[in-house]
């Protein structure tokens, strides 16, 4: 009896893939950091029974057409903005995701992203190896306290309660927006629930932690920026596309608000040219947030568990498309 056919769209470690191996036809595109080219792509998913997919891979309804015999998708993110879920849901395709193994890991980040932009870390450090250090002045690369200070949190999601603990650490004053309130995080955190419109006007760091829906989609707009205090430092850690990087540009230029620290961007990889790059209040990141070797192995392991619970007759452990078990039933 053939063999399920699994194909990998970035070459992950070799240990961890082996059990799958053991079971099944495995193919792994060859390269870490170079993305499958799409027609690569095409060509695998006619003859695969399951994908473990990167961000960088767009899972479109073309895809799912081709993948006649597709079971199962891993996605090796929190995140699955690159697939087109309810398509996938139609053809009986289960859609994975890797949430939980990665949270404090991406809080991590978050925070310091924050700490770097506040405290011009990374503007600091090139002034000192360019040899432009001369003397020490009291206003030197003076940047802005974070203890003490209110931090507002769009989207508290897991990784946003545990950016939130950080926050505390610091005995910011910590508020949250969220599409639902969230009782437990308000009683051990302190947070306070606020609008929106609330959290950009009064916090002094706002930190996006939102996923990518079409509500989300280019939120933090001009008239958003605009409503920020003057001193605000805006940080993005969760999806490009929830920011209008022109607005954002032209607000940092425009002294609306003080800096921004940024994990993530509308076209990733962002070119060396962008606008946003040329400014020295800008922090920039190459969306790095999970990006630990213990956490990534974690997601990888978590992608390969999934795909075969799927392919062995089980549940994935992080379903994301809950109508897929009920169509199984």
């Amino acid at each position: 009896m053939k063999k399920p056919y699994v194909f990998i769209t970035r070459k992950l470690s070799e240990q961890i893939v082996s059990s799958l191996k053991e079971k099944y036809d495995v193919n792994m595109w060859e390269h870490e950091s170079t993305p499958v080219p799409r027609e690569t792509l095409l060509n695998e998913v006619k003859k695969a029974t399951a994908l473990i997919t990167m961000l960088s891979e767009k899972i479109d309804e073309e895809l799912l057409e081709a993948g006649r015999n597709l079971q199962v998708v891993a996605n090796l993110a929190v995140g699955y903005d690159n697939i087109d879920v309810q398509a996938a849901t139609k053809k009986g395709i289960a859609i994975c995701n890797t949430p939980d193994v990665l949270t404090d890991t991406t809080a991590d980040l978050t925070f310091a992203l924050l700490m770097a932009t506040a405290r011009r870390i990374i503007e600091a450090a090139e002034v000192v190896k360019k040899g432009e250090w001369k003397s020490w002045s009291p206003f030197l690369l003076a940047g802005h306290d974070i203890h003490h200070k209110t931090i507002g949190i769009v989207g508290m999601g897991s990784i946003g309660e545990a950016v939130a603990k950080r926050a505390k650490g610091f005995d910011m004053n910590i508020l949250y927006h969220n599409r639902s309130r969230k009782p437990e995080a308000e009683k051990s955190l302190g947070a306070k629930y606020c609008s929106f419109e609330d959290l950009i006007q009064q916090a002094d760091f706002i930190v996006c932690l939102t996923p990518l829906t079409p509500d989300t989609k280019k939120l933090f707009n001009r008239e958003a920026f605009n409503k920020m205090k003057k001193s605000a430092i805006f940080i993005n850690a969760s999806r490009g596309p929830v920011v209008d990087e022109k607005a954002l540009y032209e607000a940092l230029v425009e002294g609306e608000i003080a800096a921004a620290g940024l994990d993530v961007f509308e076209t990733e990889p962002i070119g060396a040219d962008h606008p946003l790059l040329s400014l020295q209040n800008v922090v920039a990141l190459p969306h790095i947030g999970s990006a630990t070797r213990e956490t990534r192995e974690a997601m990888m392991q978590l992608c390969v568990e999934n795909v075969d619970r799927v392919l062995s007759g089980k549940s994935p452990k992080t379903l994301v498309n809950k109508a897929w078990e009920k169509q199984k039933v």
